[in-house]
């Protein structure tokens, strides 16, 4: 064989071991509000919801250095139905028999737009912020900020394993100061 087809050889298998990696690498599997709502008729979890926007620095490390770390991928496809979105969309969503829109949306805006009705009605101020819900899609809490994988790890597991309905600051604040992370 020929240095020239050495080399293709070499750069061919190199192609497809990069490939069958790249098949294998797994994602969150990311839904929408009222796909999540209906997944948990058959099997129901809790819900974590990324509410995000387009512009917003830190909603993009959190896409790029947070969910894209195969702990918290692993931990949320196992535990969680996992929303994404988008706080300025201009399109309608039903929760709670209710149905939820961005009458100020317009086209073509660059940065900042309208925040949508259902980014309010969660309690959403800033970006990112993480709305956890229990089983039947009621809101327990928003949580504002970038978390690195250690840092949403603890929110992740709390609400997992923790939360019953209510908890105290007590409890929380002892979970807080004990917790190890594993991430």
């Amino acid at each position: 064989m020929t240095f020239a087809g050495k080399a293709f050889t070499t750069l061919l298998f190199l192609f497809s071991f990069a490939q069958i990696n790249f098949a294998q690498e797994a994602k969150v599997n990311w839904m929408s509000l009222e796909e999540a709502i209906a997944a948990q008729q058959d099997h129901p979890r809790k819900i974590m919801m990324d509410v995000y926007t387009e512009w917003c620095g830190p909603c993009k490390m959190m896409m790029s250095r947070t969910f894209t770390n195969q702990q918290v991928i692993d931990y949320l496809n196992a535990n969680y139905y996992a929303v994404k979105f988008d706080a300025e969309s201009p399109n309608p969503i039903q929760y709670k028999g209710k149905t939820f829109e961005n009458p100020g949306w317009k086209q073509n805006v660059r940065g900042r737009n309208s925040t949508h009705q259902l980014s309010r009605a969660l309690g959403v101020n800033a970006y990112p912020t993480i709305v956890y819900m229990d089983e039947n899609a009621e809101i327990i809490t928003p949580i504002s900020g970038f978390k690195t994988p250690p840092q949403l790890e603890m929110f992740l597991k709390f609400f997992n394993k923790k939360y019953n309905g209510s908890v105290s600051q007590v409890e929380w604040e002892a979970y807080r100061d004990n917790f190890n992370s594993s991430w």
